[in-house]
């Protein structure tokens, strides 16, 4: 292959993945927000046609993100949007509470000025996303919150691991931010975390970060209630 060739093939190459990867990220973000539902059927060439794109870069977008847990094969029935079983959401909620917590109690003692304030200045957009009634923003708002809370812990590994698992169950975090009173309860949750690292008490920001994730007593039943009946028989 002459070199004219060679670099022909390295731009088609480079070009194809990164449509792969702009394609991962939509479809992520539309799992993330619920326009693809937890159990939905994706078709490579039905993805192919919607977006414009050859099979080759809708092969590599469906393998990143059966890499990281969000859709899932199913044999003959094909490709589908992770769903996940009831016991399986609560363990990953209750492992992400753990996470969320750690992640609070380093912050608490190794958070800047600088990082704590930008926590209270991103609250405080989210307080007008909650008085404007937009659940939507609200959830984008909150995520920008909580990844300020890992970059105050000053960790890496344990800040992964968190954000790998936020993205597998977003889903379901989007729905119980629908709750009724979710919001307003998220808000005052909120506000325990950020004066517990603002007191620099690790512990008290452990509890209040991890009870703010945790899924709970009448919480816990009104979300279940909340999902589709099939999730009662995925495994």
């Amino acid at each position: 292959m002459n070199q004219d060739a060679v670099r022909i093939s390295s731009v088609v190459a480079t070009r194809q993945a990164t449509r792969s990867d702009e394609l991962r990220d939509h479809l992520e973000e539309m799992i993330l927000d619920g326009r693809l539902a937890p159990g939905e059927r994706l078709d490579e060439m039905e993805l192919s046609r919607r977006f414009g794109l050859s099979r080759t870069p809708v092969r590599e977008a469906i393998k990143s993100l059966l890499a990281i847990g969000l859709i899932e094969t199913r044999g003959r029935q094909g490709t589908h949007v992770a769903l996940l079983s009831i016991p399986a959401i609560i363990e990953m909620f209750d492992v992400m509470a753990s996470l969320e917590g750690l992640c609070a109690k380093l912050a608490a003692r190794r958070a800047t000025p600088t990082e704590r304030a930008a926590m209270r200045a991103v609250h405080e957009e989210l307080v007008k996303a909650y008085e404007a009634g937009d659940p939507v923003n609200f959830y984008k708002i909150n995520q920008q919150f909580h990844d300020l809370l890992y970059e105050a812990a000053h960790t890496h590994f344990i800040a992964e691991q968190t954000i790998q698992l936020r993205r597998r169950i977003g889903a379901y975090r989007l729905r119980a931010t629908y709750q009724p009173g979710r919001m307003l309860g998220t808000l005052a949750e909120h506000v325990r975390i950020m004066d517990s690292i603002d007191a620099g008490d690790p512990d008290a920001a452990q509890k209040a970060a991890s009870d703010h994730v945790q899924l709970l007593g009448d919480q816990l039943t009104d979300f279940i209630s909340s999902l589709p009946p099939r999730l009662n028989l995925s495994q």
